[in-house]
């Protein structure tokens, strides 16, 4: 028996809390998760910042990715055991196929760093060709795992996470507008933050799914359950991903790595508070090791050192973020941007460096888009129903509700200040009060109103 097909004498399950067991049946399986770089992922959390919103939200990429692999292994079980392939180019499913899904599912997320977002926009990273890299640098226990499989094992499985796999049906189980990632992330926040509305029925989608020659559809008997997760998604992003205190948090996040980085690059650095596994990030010459080297923790340890740094606002923005002392926030429009600047000005004006205490953000989701472009650089695709005859119709056009939400983005766009602008407390000089009443009746009367935020 080679290593592809080898299975484990008796197979293991992990306990998870959303799908119950996690079924480990290869070892190949088994072997990428006990590698240095998957384990990696036990120290980092799946949601970042918002686990100071939602206290629950403490889960890890670490418990997706294994969500994500047990969702695509039962994908595989009723694609085999309900539509095998017959005939070459039938459109059924070749289980031959199997592995290679599961080795995405796993590793889709294996290219995450600390905080991945913010991160990410710091450092100018991006973990799906960090990703990528893990799976094929001869460097990684990942990729040293993949090979045993095959030599060009690492490269199919790849190829599946930048979506130039050839059979579509493996790529839309990892990467569509209703894939396996998402099918999880939904579930598993909606647990750990305690907002029901963003649970749907699984078990229901995963039944009517079926593949076809284009990729997969679903069948129009399920459109409801269908529909159900599109709306568990869209209010996911409204209730949860984009919480204006959890957008706060990341803002100050932001701004104190650039701070840490720009003292840096000044030659205004404290040798004592210097982040040394960070400097490669700083002077843009990282590699694959540093990358690996950095999680959650190692992150957290900075900012605890960086209480006590002398420069003022590195030491603030440090207490900011580990202390949970959030910006505040205001709603603004195209016709009320323009207030922007003078609000700015007031907050330079009292003493705070507007670099660091004021941000803006925007943040919109797509609920739903049927306006697939094969020629985009990542095209989303249809969510296609598929008629009792094997005809398909695209979701939009038999689904008055998600007609409504096609094409429609939603959300908001918020300016970040200090708190104390609004309520500057007893310490605060009086020579200032007149301009923190000025910046309040600002807010008001100009309705950049904020909603209630905890």
């Amino acid at each position: 028996m080679s290593y592809a097909t080898a299975h484990l004498p008796r197979e293991k399950v992990l306990r998870d809390p959303v799908h119950n067991y996690i079924y480990v049946q290869h070892q190949v399986i088994l072997d990428l998760i006990n590698t240095r770089e998957f384990q990696r992922l036990r120290r980092i959390k799946q949601l970042g910042t918002a686990s100071l919103v939602f206290h629950g939200a403490e889960h890890t990429r670490f418990a997706h990715c294994l969500g994500v692999y047990e969702i695509t292994r039962r994908i595989c079980d009723n694609f085999q055991r309900n539509y095998p392939t017959q005939t070459p180019g039938d459109g059924g499913w070749d289980d031959r196929e199997r592995l290679t899904a599961l080795c995405a599912a796993l590793l889709h997320d294996i290219g995450h760093g600390p905080y991945s977002h913010t991160f990410e926009h710091i450092f100018h990273t991006n973990h799906e060709a960090i990703t990528v890299a893990i799976l094929t640098s001869p460097e990684t226990e990942v990729n040293q795992v993949l090979r045993k499989v095959s030599p060009t094992f690492p490269a199919e499985v790849a190829s599946v996470i930048q979506k130039t796999y050839p059979n579509p049906q493996v790529v839309q189980m990892i990467s569509s507008q209703i894939d396996a990632d998402r099918m999880d992330y939904l579930l598993r926040d909606a647990y750990f933050t305690g907002t029901q509305y963003g649970a749907y029925d699984l078990t229901r989608i995963l039944r009517v799914m079926r593949p076809y020659q284009g990729g997969i559809a679903f069948a129009m008997n399920g459109m409801h359950a269908v529909e159900d997760y599109i709306m568990s998604r869209f209010q996911m992003y409204q209730q949860v991903y984009f919480h204006p205190v959890s957008r706060a948090m990341e803002v100050i996040l932001d701004h104190l790595l650039a701070r840490a980085n720009q003292l840096y690059q000044t030659g205004q650095s404290n040798e004592s508070f210097t982040p040394h596994l960070l400097l490669p990030f700083f002077n843009h010459e990282f590699n694959l090791q540093d990358y690996l080297n950095l999680d959650d923790g190692v992150l957290t340890t900075y900012f605890t050192h960086w209480r006590q740094s002398p420069d003022e606002i590195l030491a603030d923005l440090a207490h900011r973020f580990l202390d949970r002392k959030p910006l505040k926030s205001a709603v603004y429009s195209e016709e009320t941007q323009s207030l922007l600047a003078p609000l700015r000005e007031m907050i330079r004006s009292v003493g705070f460096n507007t670099d660091y205490y004021t941000a803006t953000d925007t943040s919109y989701d797509l609920p739903y888009d049927d306006s697939y472009d094969p020629k985009m650089e990542h095209p989303l695709t249809q969510i296609e129903l598929q008629q009792p005859d094997g005809s398909l119709a695209e979701l939009s056009t038999v689904s008055d509700l998600v007609n409504a939400l096609r094409g429609k983005f939603t959300g908001d766009q918020r300016f970040f200040f200090p708190k104390e602008m609004l309520n500057p407390g007893d310490n605060a000089p009086e020579l200032f009060q007149p301009i923190y009443n000025d910046f309040g009746r600002y807010i008001q009367n100009n309705q950049l109103i904020q909603p209630k935020e905890h």
